[in-house]
């Protein structure tokens, strides 16, 4: 199962749109990842710092490479992000609950990422539960 085999092989996660609001889903999804062995890294060009890391304008910016970019931006917003995502070599594209974009999805997968659509990190990771390491 694809969902199972990103949540077991890739730890570093960048989450576009991460909102600094304990409220919101984005923060709940990134605090839980966090808390389940998963380094977050934050994409929010309006915030310093979300959750006590650093926080960057776009994935472009960032330090490091990441592996999981996971997406909380509206869908009709999703093709700049991957194209982003395939130029910094990212593995995933994770797009969240509600978020789908058909031609964003194939054109990550014909750059060779893997991509989920209209689903939530969150959820999946406690669904898959003890399958996971």
């Amino acid at each position: 199962m694809l969902e199972a085999k990103i949540l077991n092989e890739y730890r570093t996660v960048a989450i576009v749109g991460l909102s600094p609001n304990p409220s919101r889903p984005s923060h709940r999804v990134a605090s839980y990842l966090a808390g389940n062995g998963y380094k977050v890294i934050p994409v929010n060009p309006r915030a310093q710092e979300i959750l006590g890391k650093p926080s960057y304008p776009n994935l472009s910016s960032l330090p490091e490479p990441v592996e999981v970019v996971d997406i909380f931006r509206r869908s009709e917003e999703v093709m700049p992000i991957v194209d982003e995502a395939i130029k910094i070599g990212a593995k995933v594209v994770w797009m969240q609950e509600g978020v789908i974009n058909e031609e964003a999805a194939s054109k990550a997968r014909d750059a060779g990422l893997l991509v989920v659509m209209n689903k939530c990190m969150l959820k999946e990771h406690q669904r898959l539960g003890k399958r996971l390491d």
